[in-house]
């Protein structure tokens, strides 16, 4: 009876171990209290929820119900009251028991091998350099005089860490017979402990260090080219400090090297980029331009000669590239000149032709060929003493900053026509470009020499002309170097060196110290703060050269300086060499208040936000 009424109910239930089918009764027996579902139906001495007494079956009340229960089931009463195991059950227990041992197994061997796996990476693998703090400094001993200071950073060993590269002048024999110049050593440092990878001795002062690939490609191997103060141009494996070729000066027996070395396109065709060299004669008007083969050092055909004439500094000479691919060489006295590389190259190689790629003209440029010397562009003749490549904004081209004894002046490269002038007195030093406003066009770092002692620091906006920021220090230092950061917001970090200021204090502005004027710090300027100065550094030593690097795989910059100490009578100048990582710095300097601001701005909030501070490749290049 109680089957037919669970049946006829369709009550959802547990499934009854004798009859394969959901027991309403049970399942209610096993949800809710025994006191509210307790059923008892019985009929014949009959069953008691829904289960009959031991050893007793229930009476069938139809003769459907005697031929269902006549039916064979797989699940039967026993002898002794118990169900009985339905078919297969011992074998699908005994292997479900089995299954679960071998994934368990699996499960705690695939772990294990990973743990070793793990073990032998951290322990065999080697970890890329940590350069954490990147901060030494290097004594290479005394240097024996030399006016010039060049210094180059590449990365020489692949170890992802550029390396410093510089010369200096050993000894001056002037006594030893034909010889009249002194000697100079050509060394390379470790990017990662100052350590000395290699040296080289050279036969002359070294003007310039350029380190490049010639051949296209990540895979060529980079090459230094050394330019000298007289006639030696070399190249240098930069890997292994050999050289590869060196000019012959009897090419330049008329004159000697008036600039660094400049590379051109690839001239002969033979993969690999080619060079051109500018000699000065013994008289100022005789400028010869002298092609160079990139790959073995030999020359391109004859020298070419110019005679111009002009008062000042030697510019140039430098190559630009218009936006249609002509090609032109900047140069002058006092003066910038311009002269197509296809003139040079149809002299040197004495024909009528040139290669394809030299063909090219720029409209703008040849209007303003000067009528007496076709060959010659006239570009801007007032003053000038510097010239600079300038990245224009969303253009492939460049704009030219000259800086003249007048002030500053920006011309577009595509007509040369003036973008803005400032007139600004005593500017001697290259401005030093990056990006200290929203516009994403490059901005200058001017530095002005402020009355005796004193040294005024500017920016001007490279949109406009105009003066963003300013402010005089003190500084006994005539020429020092400074430089600048790109970071990852597109914002320029500006580094120069002034003598000390104070701390901020919290009543006061900045004071200026009371320090020796042989003491000088390194500052740093962020665009953020404009009223705050960060001292990362300082040097008793005159800073000659200095030079910033990117750091790629820790989003770091470094600061590498070149300084001599205190000379006497006597006693040659120590040279000494100091890498120093920004981000570390950055934490570790002192906070120089220019001026309040309103809201003050707290120790703890700077350094929350120098600590975010990471630094990339600048997409420039000048």
């Amino acid at each position: 009876m109680a089957t037919v009424l669970s049946r006829a109910l369709k009550l959802p239930g547990k499934k009854s171990p004798d009859l394969g089918e959901y027991d309403p009764l049970t399942q209610a027996d096993s949800d809710e209290s025994e006191d509210d579902l307790v059923i008892n139906l019985q009929k014949n001495g009959g069953v008691k929820n829904g289960k009959s007494p031991l050893g007793e079956m229930p009476e069938p009340d139809s003769d459907a119900e005697v031929a269902e229960d006549a039916k064979p089931h797989l699940s039967e009463v026993t002898t002794e009251g118990y169900p009985s195991e339905p078919l297969g059950g011992l074998e699908q227990k005994a292997s479900s028991s089995l299954v679960s041992y071998v994934r368990t197994s699996v499960f705690l061997l695939t772990l294990g091998i990973s743990m070793i796996l793990v073990l032998l990476c951290a322990f065999l693998i080697p970890c890329p350099p940590r350069d954490l703090h990147s901060t030494w400094s290097r004594h290479l001993g005394s240097q024996g005089g030399g006016d010039l200071s060049p210094l180059e950073l590449a990365d020489v060993n692949g170890d992802g860490l550029r390396d410093v590269l510089l010369s200096f002048v050993m000894s001056r024999n002037g006594s030893a017979v034909g010889v009249s110049r002194p000697a100079a050593n050509l060394v390379c440092l470790s990017g990662m402990n100052g350590s000395t990878l290699w040296s080289s001795r050279l036969p002359e002062e070294v003007r310039d260090i350029t380190c490049l690939k010639l051949i296209p490609g990540s895979l060529a191997e980079t090459v230094c080219l050394v330019t000298g103060t007289h006639k030696m141009l070399s190249a240098f494996n930069a890997t292994s400090g050999k050289a590869i070729w060196t000019l012959n000066p009897n090419y330049l027996s008329n004159g000697t090297l008036a600039a660094p070395v400049v590379v051109l396109p690839d001239l002969d065709e033979d993969g690999v980029r080619d060079l051109v060299v500018l000699a000065i004669g013994e008289l100022q008007p005789d400028l010869c331009f002298l092609l160079v083969s990139g790959r073995t050092g030999s020359p391109l055909g004859r020298p070419v000669k110019y005679n111009i004439v002009g008062v000042g500094n030697l510019i140039g000479p430098q190559v630009y590239i218009t936006t249609n691919g002509a090609v032109y060489i900047l140069f002058g006295f006092g003066n910038i000149q311009a002269v197509a590389l296809r003139d040079i190259f149809v002299q040197a190689q004495n024909r009528d032709s040139s290669p394809p790629s030299l063909q090219i003209e720029e409209p703008e440029w040849e209007k303003r060929r000067s009528i007496n010397l076709s060959e010659l562009i006239d570009v801007y003749s007032d003053g000038v003493e510097l010239l600079q490549m300038v990245k224009a904004p969303d253009s492939n081209c460049s704009n030219l900053l000259i800086t003249t004894r007048q002030g500053l002046v920006l011309l577009r490269g595509q007509n040369l026509t003036p973008y803005w002038t400032l007139s600004l007195q005593g500017l001697h030093s290259q401005p030093t470009p990056g990006y200290f406003t929203d516009d994403q066009t490059l901005d200058f770092l001017l530095q002005i020499q402020d009355g005796v002692g004193m040294k005024k620091m500017m920016i001007v906006d490279g949109d406009s002309g105009s003066v963003i920021w300013s402010y005089s220090a003190p500084c006994h230092m005539k020429e020092t170097p400074a430089t600048s950061a790109v970071t990852s917001d597109q914002k320029s970090v500006f580094l120069f060196w002034a003598e000390g200021l104070s701390p901020a204090s919290p009543n006061s502005g900045i004071i200026l110290g009371t320090e020796p004027p042989s003491l000088h710090h390194l500052y740093l300027l962020h665009p953020t703060f404009p009223s705050i100065l960060l001292d990362l550094a300082n040097t008793t030593g005159t800073v000659t050269a200095s030079e910033v690097g990117i750091n790629d795989l820790w989003k770091d910059a470094f600061y590498v300086t070149r300084t001599t100490g205190p000379s006497s009578e006597g006693h040659p100048a120590a040279l000494v060499v100091s890498k120093l990582s920004l981000r570390w710095a950055l934490m570790e300097g002192q906070m120089a208040q220019l001026q309040e601001s309103t809201p003050k701005i707290g120790r703890g909030e700077l350094r929350r936000f120098l600590s975010r501070i990471k630094f990339v490749e600048a997409p420039y290049e000048i």
